[in-house]
């Protein structure tokens, strides 16, 4: 019983390492892409590693295919992210078939003659701190 699981655990981690390549190479943008492989690649190699710690049944396997989970789940969305906004802020265009940009005038892109790139203006502080700040200078 435990093969069956282990094997059709395979197959669906290799579907979805599948689905996140044919993603890669026929999706129209770098951030479509980028969500393609994050997204499917994740839940393809997270389906395989499961199957390898059925298989084997060994604590050690097991606790070793489970940390490396954890481990992709907590960094392939923030690499991810990291990417897509350096992608952003450097100036890749996105898909013309792309209808809202939310991040559209928070950053200055770096275009021609704009030296360096800035982040959007920080919150000014709460009332209390600028009291205090002002106090104490």
């Amino acid at each position: 019983m435990l093969d069956i699981l282990s094997g059709a655990l395979v197959l669906f981690g290799a579907a979805f390492s599948l689905v996140a390549a044919v993603g890669v190479l026929r999706m129209p943008d770098l951030y479509v892409r980028m969500h393609a492989a994050s997204k499917a690649g994740t839940l393809g190699l997270g389906s395989l590693l499961i199957a390898v710690a059925v298989h084997s049944g060994d604590t050690a396997v097991v606790t070793r295919a489970l940390v490396a989970i954890f481990f992709l789940m907590l960094t392939a969305p923030i690499g991810a992210h990291l990417l897509a906004r350096a992608a952003y802020v450097s100036g890749v265009p996105c898909w013309s078939g792309t209808r809202i940009d939310e991040l559209a005038g928070r950053y200055k892109l770096n275009e021609p003659g704009v030296e360096g790139v800035d982040s959007p203006e920080p919150p000014e502080p709460p009332p209390a701190l600028a009291d205090a700040a002002r106090s104490e200078g």
